[in-house]
């Protein structure tokens, strides 16, 4: 929800939900039983990341609160009419607000006085599965207007070749502009996001603002004078704040405005400081002050928490090496009480996206400090195709899956095995895990010979066959990722295909894929399994019914792992808890000889990455 007070005193308000094809709003506890389960379609996108796509669709109700005439005379107290309106109705096509599945308030806005509403859709004249292209459109709150885009592929304002995916909408602080964020691209969701300013005269003039930042940022913010903007930004690992001058020239360079770490939020205060929310590996909040000269902490998590305590910078460093055809960058996390004299296995993790990376954030499901406390330094390389380094290292994953990103994996690896630095990684005792492209990329590793350098492999929802691409809902990415269709292109699809070399399988495979998972069909990761077992390869396989690509539901994430010791050559494992809604057995250990070392095959606890596997020599 929105709302703002009106010069009149009253107080406009947005707030978006499900409605019928009608416009009326939806509710799904007043809804009707259908007497069939059936579900019929005339046209792609008949799912979406984890629900079946329904005639209802998400809108922006518009309304507003007036002073009470109660005889109390309560300055609190205000009357509502019971009047909302839908704001897109009578738009030719489909459009719906906030964007799919992860869209929210910050998909519109309103202006300071009320007056007038900026939402974003996806292009409603194109199929939704094939092009990433939204538009953002301006209607009147009182809706006597029909919505209007002001930066559609055929709007008079719309600068040339920009088609893509629009985000981020906020009106300048006297609404006399809007600043939000756009795409090139209208079938690539990791194209560079690039800065506009729409001045909304009664002609709309639309400018690019530091059109060569070579960054991409996710946030947008007006300083309270309205002559700057602030952004947050990926940059080499982390996640910044930058501002800049509405009226920045194309070279200018943006000044940051944050500490090192991942910005989940910001708010710029009238002084035009910024207040920051944000994470690091090793503290899950941190909320601080920050001018470009200096930061004001005001709450730590780690220094707060109890459970935290203890966690600091000293438990992560990076480094660079030479990549495939640039300098790459990763992570090093390090377990408790870590002592470089001794020496511990390895846990080489891979993000997925591909167009993605590991930042110096908190996760709660891949959290690189779970996994290093479980024994483990941690090694998290961002390869070709991570975001943060500038765009081209990010294209240069296109049509190139398991080509160069794989490379730099494995001349990461190399740097760490042969390079002399890291005596405390034991190489010999590693395991490789990876999830949703990462998945893809721990199976093309399991087909080619860097799979041996493993003692195991984890995959989490992810490819086993670019042939079966088409049976994921956003078709734009594998059309843009792979360079064409699977008909007319197909030797793009089966150049990287990890099922291709099948016959070469043999490290020990732990497969993980969920059954509400419709980015990566459940399939995937049983045909994987399929093949791993009909081959003898030591392998099992998790499936939890209920989750999607991710995992969200409480008692999956907050599986706690109370205790880990080795006692000799025996490994005891503790739960503290595990969903009993997943199993009625809960296969938490299974051990496995591996030549002369014991490895155990996990307990596998998800989300806050408790992941574990452990390797020992002996």
């Amino acid at each position: 929800m929105k709302a703002t007070l009106t010069p009149d005193g009253n107080i406009n308000f947005l707030m978006n939900g499900q409605k019928y094809p009608n416009g009326t709003a939806y509710n799904e506890a007043l809804a009707e039983t259908p007497l069939s389960t059936a579900r019929l379609y005339d046209s792609i996108y008949v799912r979406h990341w984890d629900r079946w796509l329904t005639p209802e669709t998400f809108t922006l109700f518009a309304g507003t609160l007036t002073p009470s005439s109660d005889s109390s005379g309560s300055s609190s107290a205000w009357d509502f009419s019971g009047e909302l309106r839908d704001l897109l109705a009578g738009i030719d096509g489909l459009a719906e607000t906030p964007v799919q599945p992860f869209g929210d308030s910050g998909d519109y806005d309103i202006t300071p006085d009320g007056s007038t509403v900026a939402f974003l859709t996806k292009a409603p004249e194109l199929p939704y599965a094939n092009f990433t292209a939204s538009y953002i459109f301006l209607v009147p709150h009182d809706g006597s207007e029909t919505a209007a885009p002001l930066n559609c592929h055929t709007c008079s304002a719309t600068l040339e070749n920009v088609r893509g995916a629009s985000a981020a909408p906020r009106f300048s602080p006297d609404g006399s502009s809007i600043a939000y964020l756009q795409m090139d691209g209208e079938s690539y969701e990791s194209d560079r996001n690039k800065i506009y300013i729409a001045t909304l005269d009664d002609t709309i003039t639309i400018t690019q603002v530091a059109d060569d930042w070579d960054r991409s940022p996710y946030q947008l913010r007006w300083a309270p004078d309205g002559e700057s903007i602030f952004v947050a930004a990926p940059d080499v690992g982390y996640e910044r704040v930058f501002s800049m001058p509405v009226d920045a020239g194309a070279d200018y360079t943006p000044t940051n405005y944050s500490d090192p770490g991942a910005v989940v939020t910001f708010y710029v205060l009238p002084d035009s400081s910024t207040l920051v929310s944000a994470s690091s590996i090793w503290s899950s909040r941190d909320f601080y002050i920050s001018t470009p000269e200096n930061s004001t902490w005001l709450f730590t998590a780690n220094s707060t928490d109890p459970e935290l305590s203890g966690l600091g910078p000293e438990d992560v460093s990076d480094f660079w090496y030479e990549g495939n055809f640039t300098t790459a960058h990763g992570w090093m996390v390090y377990p408790e009480g870590f002592d470089n004299t001794s020496t511990y296995p390895l846990a080489f993790l891979i993000h997925g996206g591909p167009q993605s990376a590991f930042y110096n954030s908190w996760s709660t499901r891949w959290n690189l400090k779970v996994w290093a406390d479980q024994g483990y330094v941690v090694v998290a390389i961002n390869p070709t195709g991570s975001t943060s380094y500038g765009q081209a290292f990010t294209d240069a994953i296109q049509n190139n899956w398991g080509s160069y990103p794989y490379d730099d994996l494995v001349k990461g690896w190399e740097y760490i095995n042969s390079s002399g630095q890291f005596p405390y990684i034991d190489t010999s005792n590693g395991i490789a895990a990876g999830a949703s492209y990462g998945g893809y990329m721990v199976n093309w590793i399991q087909g080619h010979s860097f799979g041996r350098e493993f003692r195991a492999l984890v995959t989490h929802d992810g490819s086993t066959s670019t042939l079966n691409q088409y049976a994921t809902e956003e078709l734009w990415f594998m059309q843009h990722d792979f360079n064409g269709t699977l008909w007319d292109d197909r030797e793009n699809y089966e150049r990287w295909d990890p099922i291709a070399y099948a016959s070469e399988f043999a490290t020990p495979h732990f497969v993980v894929h969920n059954s509400m998972d419709y980015r990566l069909p459940v399939s995937e990761g049983v045909m994987l399994f399929n093949v791993l077992q009909s081959r003898g390869v030591e392998s099992r396989f998790l499936n939890f019914p209920d989750e999607n690509h991710w995992y969200v539901f409480l008692l999956t994430s907050v599986c706690c792992l109370t205790g880990l010791a080795m006692v000799g050559r025996v490994v005891k494992v503790v739960m503290a808890c595990y969903p009993p809604s997943k199993f009625l057995f809960f296969p938490f250990l299974h051990l496995m000889v591996v030549g002369r070392n014991e490895m155990h095959y996990p307990a596998f606890l998800l989300t806050t990455s408790l992941w574990w596997w452990r390797s020992s020599g002996s």
